[in-house]
Order: C-alpha cells, then sequence, then structure tokens
C-alpha cells in the first residue's frame, strides 16, 4: 500500500502539497511503481498533529479522488476517522476506509461502510493525536493491543460491517512508544492468530525506528523501514503501508520467498 499524503505537514516527506494535481501525478507513479493499493489521506495524525475539520478534508481530498476516477487501476483507500468523509470518499471512488481510531472517534463510520460495502481498516490507537503518548502504558502490549482491537471488531460488525471486510492495524507508533512498537513487531503472529482478520502493518519512516538506527530525519530512515517491513511479512502481515514504494517492494518480495519455504 502506497501513501498520498494531501497535507501541509506530512511527517516523512519532502515533498508537502495541498496542490491536487501533484498528489494524482503520486498516486498514478504508486501504481506505475508496482503498488497494490493507494491510502489517501488529506489530514496528518502524526503525534502531536492538530486535528482539520471535515469541510477543510473534503477540500483537499475530493478533487484527487475526482482526478484519479478512471485513471487509476489499483483501489484506494482514503485514511480518514470521519464518517462524513468517509462517505464522501466511497462514492468517489474509495473502496477502503482506513479509520485510525478503531471507530472511537466517529463510530457512525461503521454504518457508512456497512452500506456502502467498503472494506474497514481499524487500527489500534489511545486518546488524540496531540496526546497519544500520554496513553502509552501497557502491562502486555500484545495482549492490551489485541483486546482493544477486538472491541473495535466487534463495534463495526455491530455497525453492520461483515467481518470479512474488516482489517485490523496493530497501530505502529501510535499511543506507543519505542519498545512497544519493537515488541508488537516481534509478536505479530500471536496478533493475527487471536484476532483471525488480515493484518495491515504501517511503520515506515516513523520516529521509533530512530531508537536503533540514530537520530535520522523521517526520508532517510527507509533502510530502518526495510528491516520492518521484513519482520511485518515474516510475521504474518497481508498489506504493509510504505512511503518508497519502488524499494519496498522488492523486500516484500524478498521477505515472501523467506515465508513461504519457511513452511
Amino acid at each position: 500500500m502506497g501513501i498520498v499524503n494531501v497535507t501541509p505537514d506530512s511527517f516523512a516527506e519532502s515533498l508537502r502539497t495541498l496542490e491536487p494535481g501533484a498528489a494524482i501525478d503520486a498516486a498514478l507513479r504508486i501504481e506505475s511503481d508496482g503498488a497494490d493499493l493507494v491510502d489517501i489521506g488529506a489530514e496528518s495524525t502524526r503525534p502531536g498533529a492538530q486535528p482539520v475539520d471535515a469541510a477543510e478534508e473534503l477540500r483537499r481530498l475530493l478533487p484527487v479522488l475526482r482526478g484519479l476516477s478512471g485513471r487509476l487501476r489499483i483501489p484506494i483507500s482514503v485514511d480518514t476517522y470521519k464518517s462524513s468523509v468517509a462517505a464522501a470518499a466511497v462514492d468517489a471512488g474509495a473502496v477502503i476506509v482506513n479509520d485510525i481510531s478503531g471507530l472511537h472517534r466517529d463510530p457512525a463510520l461503521a454504518g457508512i461502510v456497512a452500506r456502502s460495502g467498503a472494506a474497514l481498516v481499524l487500527m489500534h490507537t489511545r486518546g488524540s493525536s496531540a496526546a497519544m503518548y500520554a496513553e502509552a502504558r501497557y502491562g502486555d502490549v500484545i495482549a492490551d493491543v489485541t483486546r482493544e482491537l477486538r472491541s473495535s471488531v466487534q463495534s463495526a460488525v455491530d455497525g453492520g460491517v461483515a467481518l470479512e471486510r474488516i482489517i485490523v492495524d496493530p497501530g505502529i507508533g501510535f499511543a506507543k512508544r519505542a519498545e512497544h512498537s519493537y515488541g508488537v513487531l516481534a509478536r505479530l503472529p500471536e496478533l493475527a492468530s487471536a484476532l483471525g482478520r488480515p493484518l495491515l502493518v504501517g511503520a515506515s519512516r516513523k520516529s521509533f525506528l530512530r531508537a536503533a538506527s540514530g537520530d535520522r530525519e523521517a526520508p532517510q530512515r527507509d533502510w530502518s523501514t526495510a528491516a520492518a517491513v521484513t519482520a511485518a511479512v515474516l510475521g504474518g502481515a497481508h498489506i504493509v503501508r510504505v512511503h518508497a514504494v519502488p524499494a519496498m517492494l522488492q523486500v516484500v518480495r524478498t521477505a515472501e520467498e523467506i515465508r513461504k519455504h519457511g513452511h
């Protein structure tokens, strides 16, 4: 899953733009680079980010979705936790809603997804983007994340979303300190077994990688990302969300070969 951020404050890219044409070109390039999916977001949810209202999010997002209509062949995921944004996005061609809040911020999103027939990604986090690290307290990180994601899955099913359309994301870097994120990566098979749903893992260029590789800026963390992506694939991830698609495609294919020959 390649990433397109239509925001002025993306943490991980040197190019930050609200210009629809640049975002459209980026999505088309991600497809040509070999990605299977593209995830488009119009609100930064990095730690410390300030929220954006639905009207502004749609102002940024809809021109990109409309510009990709009939041009992009791979499925589009929209990165939003707002039901009104999700409704407009699926009407404009998105087929996956990627909710970083796990339905905690806007439970009405479940009904929107259910009626549209879209797939739903439920990510684990705690608290707001501005204060998530205050919530990074765990007894056993995998047990706690599993329990909280199971609750999100149940909320989605109760809201009408078919179980087979639900993907779970352990939320690397969200309300987790570095040791928690590494712990999740190391124990992904436990999470996958406990939840029984496909896993999406997004570790690309995140700040937890600095604990191992030093204080590098986000665009210089691709080697560290490659190690995390390898661990994710070997741990059973079905989707990895990345910035550097051509490089990570090689990483994923190699890791898949290793995994395939381990059985």
